[in-house]
């Protein structure tokens, strides 16, 4: 039988090195120099000698898993959580909160400085609880015939397989102590089976919970699921496809920013860290420098976290938002908090916008916080409109030092620079950045 060479097929043989580490990367690795290459490891910090098991080795760069800790950090902590480094929910709970911080601002400062051409520093660092943090999240659902259980929890690092957790130190506590009761209720149902996730959310007025159910619930589960709700005080809502949502009990939910009440939809986006929230709309409004007779522009503005704030101290606020769900939310938020000086527009952001009824407007100021994707459909118009400041609210540095650019390059100079700690223990890297006219 005839056997033919084929170019994909390496062998490797595992290799095992010891190095000194220099550097945490903002996902949490840490970084060394090996064999004149960055090395990539994870579970080590700078400073710490490591025994590492090189698991892919290219032309550039190397990535390892340590193996042993020869010399360990003083900034080296004990994980909260007992399903650390099996749960590839955190990749940080391993190291002190102030180096994760001061890693993921060194990172945001290298990006702009490159892309900028100048020296960027980070003027400070948001940030507020390590743990109990996090006021949302989704929790796959997957049955095991073998052993007829249910599992619960999130997924494995780069893998679809379940990790069965028991806890979430991030999470608020209400949220944390509803674990393993969901759980068990979740298991008793006769539609075990057929169950697609579930998700929690910690809104002002109490806890919410929504269950993706992939066939319709019979009487005997849904009054489970009901009791469920009273005994722990809870509002229920049952999803059975992506657009339906039906509310069994409960309140609508709502949540709370610069003292304004914004009502939600639990599939609604709401950011996850109310503290760091909070704080990052103050500084916002601060950065912006808003005076009585401006007139601002909220890009992306979702249901109104920027806008209803800002609408309480200047003349005339728009916000324009891609969803058209987020638009109406926001306009019946604005009646909610009685101001009437604030409009909303349904638009899509990545299209030419300037024949749009509110690109016109003679806007002072401009405030942006798109998605990952940044905003790069809209940098022109917002050079066109000229105003005196934009804040640019980021979940992205790549894609913020790309939009920074376009303003860098038509008279606007950075100003300021935060880092917002809105996932500690996480490589999730959010930022917000202030530009004047020059």
């Amino acid at each position: 039988m005839a056997q033919f060479y084929s170019a994909k097929r390496r062998v490797t043989t595992r290799q095992t090195v010891t190095v000194t580490v220099d550097d945490l990367d903002l996902f949490g690795q840490g970084v060394a120099r090996h064999n004149g290459k960055a090395m990539f490891i994870s579970g080590a910090l700078p400073g710490e000698q490591v025994e590492v098991d090189i698991t892919e080795d290219k032309r550039q760069f190397s990535r390892g898993k340590a193996r042993r800790i020869l010399t360990a950090s003083e900034q080296r902590v004990k994980p909260l959580c007992p399903h650390f480094s099996h749960c590839g929910g955190c990749q940080q709970q391993h190291a002190a909160l102030p180096l994760q911080q001061q890693s993921k601002a060194s990172a945001l400062a290298r990006m702009l400085s490159r892309e900028s051409g100048q020296p960027v520093a980070v003027d400070e660092i948001i940030g507020g609880s390590a743990y109990g943090y996090r006021r949302r999240a989704r929790l796959g659902l997957n049955y095991q015939p073998k052993n007829q259980t249910l599992q619960m929890g999130f997924r494995k690092p780069a893998s679809n397989d379940l990790v069965n957790i028991t806890q979430c130190p991030i999470l608020k506590p209400e949220l944390n102590a509803l674990i393993q009761p969901l759980h068990q209720c979740l298991g008793s149902l006769q539609a075990v089976r057929r169950l697609g996730h579930v998700e929690l959310v910690l809104a002002d007025n109490g806890p919410l919970l929504v269950l993706r159910h992939l066939d319709a619930l019979n009487a005997a589960d849904r009054l489970k699921l009901e009791q469920f709700s009273h005994k722990h005080q809870l509002a229920l809502f049952l999803a059975p496809d992506s657009d339906k949502l039906e509310q069994v009990s409960g309140e609508m939910p709502y949540y709370q920013s610069d003292r304004m009440k914004l009502t939600f939809s639990p599939r609604d986006f709401i950011q996850v860290n109310d503290q760091v929230n909070q704080q990052m709309v103050a500084q916002a409004l601060a950065w912006l420098d808003l005076q009585p007779d401006d007139k601002v522009l909220d890009l992306f503005c979702g249901m109104g976290n920027f806008t209803l704030p800002l609408a309480k101290l200047v003349q005339n606020v728009v916000g324009v938002e891609g969803v058209a769900a987020l638009v109406a939310k926001g306009a019946y938020n604005a009646q909610l908090n009685n101001l009437s000086n604030v409009t909303f527009y349904h638009q899509n952001l990545e299209e030419d916008v300037t024949r749009q009824p509110w690109a016109a407007q003679g806007f002072t100021k401009v405030l942006l916080d798109p998605a990952r994707a940044g905003a790069p459909g809209v940098m022109q118009h917002i050079i066109k409109l000229a105003p005196q400041r934009v804040v640019y609210v980021s979940c992205n540095p790549t894609t913020l030092a790309r939009d920074s650019q376009t303003l860098l390059t038509s008279g606007y100079q950075l100003e300021r620079v935060a880092m917002l700690d809105m996932f500690p223990h996480t490589g999730h890297l959010e930022s917000m950045v202030l530009f004047s006219k020059t």
